[in-house]
């Protein structure tokens, strides 16, 4: 995993950066303790390393973290990792991918399988969700890599197929800059569930998470759950000065996990994160589980399986010094903001729509841009000017520009506080 972390930094520089987080500690144990433990991790990184861990005293925390609950507190460690944005690494992989003889398509349900004379898998079926045209795509070997949702489909090539994952999902805060105003984040190292808790410096904001709530379904539009966000409100509010309050929420955002099923294993926290490959008895190959650091790792064990898998032969992986584009620029510069709260211009929309594949409202306020997750009522206060942007550079239609302000309007529910709540 740390060599992974060092190609990721090394062919994504333009999204991944050093990122300082501080470990408040407040009994002298803790320091101990703590320090220990991030110098073995120092020693494990070697080369890979983003830099030393050091003990930090009270005056100094405090000087890293001006906001930081001072009750008890001792000191701190001071370690570094790595941040990136996971939507625009996402959206630069999808855009690299072609230059290698990828063929790529969004808004493309697969609806079934081909099957050969055997009934082993041989391609898929799938409808274009914007036309209704239906396709049908043979093939030597087809990967699963759906994550969260990969026993759907491996049910739908073979019925008998049992669930190889166990879901869980976490649900992150977003705060305005005030609650954390510096570079350095805070790493809580334990909490009452097991778990990490993370505050950090997030695209002028301040993020905090996680949670770790096991769940049955995995929905496309997950949905945080009162005690989830009570819980990182509380957690937050032991270490921070000023505790956060439901009414300063600017945005909840909910990730599903896929954790790769062990029998031994009574909690979320305790299973795999680790990733696995499975070829089923129709010949699906799946890889589930894993994670962002080794996902070139995960590639490259999936379509060496997959060769395997299609007589193909073993080829040598270019993978790991294969460098990730940058997406391109749009031509023309308008530097004005779509919102006086949010960094965006119509320069990103235009970008998201010509080179980035953008097709929707939500498309580019929450995948190509990062809006929705960060300041939700701004988000759709600045839907209409993106709608309008769009419908120019799509060629469409007012009734299609009304249709996406309610769709959008109705996803944005789930990341506002002031609308009503799942519990338990």
């Amino acid at each position: 995993a740390l060599k992974e972390r060092g190609i990721l930094l090394r062919n994504a520089p333009h999204v991944v950066h050093k990122q300082a987080f501080i470990v408040p500690c407040y009994s002298f144990w803790q320091k101990i303790y703590y320090g220990l433990g991030l110098k073995l991790y120092d020693l494990l990184s070697g080369k890979y390393s983003f830099g030393r861990s050091r003990i930090l005293s009270k005056p100094e925390v405090l000087e890293h973290l001006p906001t930081i609950s001072t009750q008890h507190l001792t000191g701190g460690i001071l370690y570094y990792d790595g941040q990136f944005d996971d939507t625009r690494l996402l959206i630069d992989l999808v855009t690299t991918a072609p230059q290698y003889g990828a063929a790529v398509l969004n808004y493309s349900k697969v609806t079934g399988f081909l099957n050969d004379d055997r009934g082993a898998v041989a391609g898929v079926t799938f409808e274009d969700r914007q036309t209704g045209e239906k396709f049908e795509v043979p093939g030597r070997c087809v990967i699963n890599a759906t994550g969260a949702y990969c026993d759907a489909v491996r049910t739908m090539s073979d019925g008998g197929s049992k669930p190889i994952v166990t879901l869980s999902q976490g649900v992150h805060l977003v705060f305005d800059r005030k609650f954390l105003p510096s570079d350095n984040a805070i790493m809580i190292p334990r909490t009452s569930d097991a778990r990490v808790l993370f505050c950090i410096p997030w695209h002028g904001h301040t993020l905090v998470g996680t949670t770790d709530t096991p769940i049955i379904n995995a929905d496309l539009e997950p949905v945080a759950l009162e005690s989830e966000i009570d819980f990182v409100l509380e957690t937050a509010g032991h270490y921070l000065t000023e505790k956060p309050n439901p009414s300063d929420i600017l945005s909840i955002f909910t990730g599903i996990r896929p954790l790769v099923n062990s029998g031994a294993a009574k909690n979320t926290a305790s299973l795999s994160r680790g990733h696995t490959i499975e070829i089923n008895e129709a010949g699906l190959l799946t890889i589930t589980g894993g994670k962002w650091t080794t996902y070139r790792h995960m590639a490259e064990d999936a379509v060496d399986q997959a060769a395997r898998l299609a007589g193909i032969g073993h080829r040598p992986s270019v993978t790991e010094n294969l460098k990730i584009s940058t997406s391109e620029s749009t031509e023309a510069q308008h530097a004005s903001q779509l919102h006086p709260d949010l960094p965006y211009t119509r320069d990103d929309v235009i970008r998201a729509v010509r080179h980035e594949m953008a097709q929707t409202v939500e498309d580019v306020l929450a995948r190509r841009t990062r809006a929705l997750f960060l300041n939700a009522k701004a988000a759709v206060e600045m839907a209409p000017k993106v709608v309008e942007i769009m419908a120019i550079e799509l060629d469409k239609d007012n009734a299609w520009a009304e249709k996406q302000l309610s769709s959008f309007a109705q996803i944005a529910e789930n990341y506002r506080i002031d609308q009503p709540r799942m519990h338990e």
